[in-house]
């Protein structure tokens, strides 16, 4: 009979950040395993755990025994197999390797030519047989980084495994994996829970470690409780849950009971910036701090306890006391950190090495600041400021806070800037010039953070490319591919050219420092990175046309893609691709630049006449729309010349045998080629 299937690793405690995933690909790999063997019955539907201790999946209606499988060996072909009547040696040895006589050997057509065949049928084997070995592979394809030892065997696991169960229905499994031999019951919550769990029946796995073990194995179960008891918490408490990225999942993969339990830490720590409490409590020791209805951080916190008793006492004074020398840490470094000024620290920037073919981070500084003066102008941005800003950008690098949570640059720099008297714009734009840190991040909200942020992402750029070290397939350690979609999400937002950008950041360098090619190759990678982030909200072949145009400046390029797509859906826009596509096809031909000015004496056929005529009343119009950046109705005007441009196509040979008057077409189909692309290239669309 159809039964569900259990099975089940029990572990030492897994590493949280991959519990989850390891639970995930444990329970694909033994699936995926029992569909080949045909053990499963229909869609496979199956239940993952991952639990600190334990990994396991349930699986349902698999069967005990493989179907018996028809069978069939191929053998050497008719004509190869016999001659003049007689089977040859290919055939004889195809016989007697499948241990049967010549007559018993069928012949079938393979799709290409008759061959000699052995049929048989295989009884199926039984799970037994089978279980172990899918379970190893999928231990094998388990995206484990580094396997342990463990005792003196000789088997490797992400962390020491104890206990196998296999389970099918009511029957143990008979299997060894991993040096273990299958059981039918499990240990519990390491204090919560005594001694053995004995299952009856695979499909009580869940229900009895909940009530006997007090374990919650499915991680998503775990998660979804933690999840509840911090939004009561909130509810009760009025305030609001300052979550992590990831922090709710790791604290999932560290209890298997988990209890949600209220504490406090002393008011005077909240003179400390909140983000260097938040990230210490978070960081270190996985709780989650509370919010007050303006966003301010309160002394009280949130943590989950594996622990259920009658008196939480304990458990939450051992906690407190725990944060309590956190936070005393973080408030000697930040008075300590205080006694000197960012602006003193600068000159000891040059004994900190930024890389070693780019020197110090003193060097880069004065490249991030030259730069940022000449980006200033650009946005309306006082040069002093930015210049300020840039010479001040990476001093908290050298802070006892800074070094002990890096993630806080920047954030400390505004905060040191603003107790040194520094001007309040220069203060938000220290922290802001890290802006936007990640693909969907904030970008900066002041334009002086904006000018440095700009400079300091193109300096990165631009010296990391130029010393050779260029993003390959996943690998990108300078993460070169995030700071070029800030600066591009920047440059859409304020308007500007990327060209010129690049050239002021790769002259801030010496001379020789850079390979020559820097800034067209990192035009290149920019251009395709531009590319991949439209593409998230436009039409590939949208995207195509209009970047085919070399849009200068990116702000242009929303209100091109909206017309772009808007024109599209005209009825007369599919021709007007297709003619355009031609006239691409017919200029490929020549070389443009040597083509003469078009004359208008040498326009011999009326329809030609007519098309050049339509082509200058609409160049005016377009032109004027362009001046307004209104590229919807530039577009628009081309549906004006459409019956022309057909006429002219249907009735005028192009690549006429007279030279003069081959050109002249030509050069006529080029003045129309450049007001039929003056928005995009709309022969890159789809018609």
């Amino acid at each position: 009979m159809n039964a569900p299937l259990l099975i089940e690793l029990r572990t030492e405690e897994l590493p949280p950040k991959a519990l989850n995933n390891l639970g995930e690909s444990l329970a694909a790999g033994v699936v995926d395993g029992l569909e080949k063997a045909q053990l499963i019955s229909g869609v496979a539907d199956y239940q993952v755990f991952a639990a600190p201790r334990r990994l396991g999946v349930l699986v349902q209606n698999v069967k005990p025994v493989q179907a018996d499988q028809r069978m069939v060996k191929k053998g050497p072909s008719v004509a190869a197999g016999m001659k003049d009547g007689e089977p040859t040696k290919a055939l004889q040895g195809f016989a007697r390797s499948n241990q049967v006589e010549i007559d018993q050997l069928s012949q079938i057509d393979d799709g290409k030519q008759m061959v000699f065949a052995y049929e048989y049928t295989q009884a199926g084997q039984p799970l037994s047989a089978l279980l172990s070995d899918i379970l190893n592979l999928a231990i094998k394809k388990l995206p484990i980084p580094k396997v342990m030892h463990w005792g003196s065997s000789t088997y490797t696991f992400v962390r020491p495994v104890h206990g196998l169960v296999m389970l099918h229905g009511t029957e143990t499994v008979a299997g060894s994996v991993l040096g273990l031999s299958s059981q039918n019951w499990t240990l519990g919550h390491r204090f919560l829970s005594e001694g053995r769990i004995t299952f009856n029946h695979a499909a009580d796995y869940a229900q009895q470690l909940l009530e006997q073990g007090k374990v919650v194995a499915s991680f998503a179960e775990r998660r979804a409780r933690i999840e509840q008891g911090l939004s009561e918490a909130e509810k009760a408490m009025h305030a609001r849950v300052a979550y992590a990225e990831g922090l709710l999942d790791e604290v999932t993969a560290l209890v298997e009971w988990p209890v949600v339990l209220q504490a406090g830490f002393d008011e005077r720590f909240l003179q400390v910036p909140q983000e260097c409490l938040i990230l210490t409590m978070q960081q270190n020791q996985k709780y989650f701090p509370l919010l007050n209805s303006e966003g301010k951080l309160i002394n009280r916190f949130l943590l989950v306890s594996n622990l259920q008793t009658e008196n939480p006492f304990h458990i939450i004074h051992g906690n407190e006391r725990v944060l309590r020398a956190r936070l005393a840490d973080a408030e000697f470094f930040y008075l300590q950190d205080q006694k000197t000024s960012l602006a003193s620290r600068v000159s000891r920037l040059q004994n900190v090495v930024y890389h070693n073919k780019l020197g110090s981070q003193a060097e880069r500084v004065q490249r991030i600041s030259q730069l940022a003066t000449a980006i200033a102008p650009l946005l309306g941005v006082d040069i002093n400021k930015a210049a300020r800003t840039a010479e001040l950008a990476k001093a908290d690098l050298l802070t006892d806070m800074v070094g002990e949570f890096p993630e806080l640059q920047g954030t400390m720099g505004k905060y040191y800037a603003r107790h040194d008297g520094e001007d309040a714009d220069v203060a938000v734009a220290i922290e802001q010039h890290y802006w936007p840190r990640f693909a969907n991040d904030a970008l900066p909200d002041n334009l002086l953070g904006t000018v440095v942020a700009l400079a300091d992402k193109l300096e990165t750029l631009l010296g990391i490319w130029g010393i050779g070290l260029i993003p390959t397939g996943d690998k990108d350690p300078y993460a070169l591919r995030r700071s070029a979609l800030g600066i591009l999400r920047m440059l859409m937002q304020h308007n500007l050219a990327l060209t010129p950008l690049l050239q002021a950041a790769f002259d801030t360098f010496p001379a020789g420092k850079l390979a020559a090619n820097t800034v067209s190759e990192v035009a290149e990678f920019m251009q395709a990175r531009l590319a991949i982030l439209l593409q998230n909200t436009y039409a590939q072949d949208v995207v195509a046309a209009v970047l085919a145009g070399n849009v200068e400046n990116l702000g242009e390029l929303e209100a091109r893609l909206a017309a772009v797509t808007q024109f599209k859906r005209l009825d007369e826009a599919t021709a007007l691709i297709a003619a355009n596509k031609r006239v691409h096809n017919l200029l490929k031909r020549v070389d443009i630049s040597a083509l003469p000015a078009m004359e208008t004496t040498l326009l011999q056929l009326q329809d030609e006449q007519n098309l050049h005529q339509a082509t200058e009343q609409v160049a005016v119009k377009i032109q004027a729309a362009l001046k307004q950046q209104n590229f919807v109705q530039a577009l628009a005007e081309l549906t004006g010349i459409k019956e022309k441009v057909d006429t002219f196509f249907t009735n005028v040979m192009v690549m006429d045998e007279n030279e003069a008057i081959r050109n002249n077409r030509l050069a006529l189909l080029l003045s129309l080629s450049h007001q039929m692309n003056a928005v995009a290239d709309i022969a890159l669309l789809n018609e």
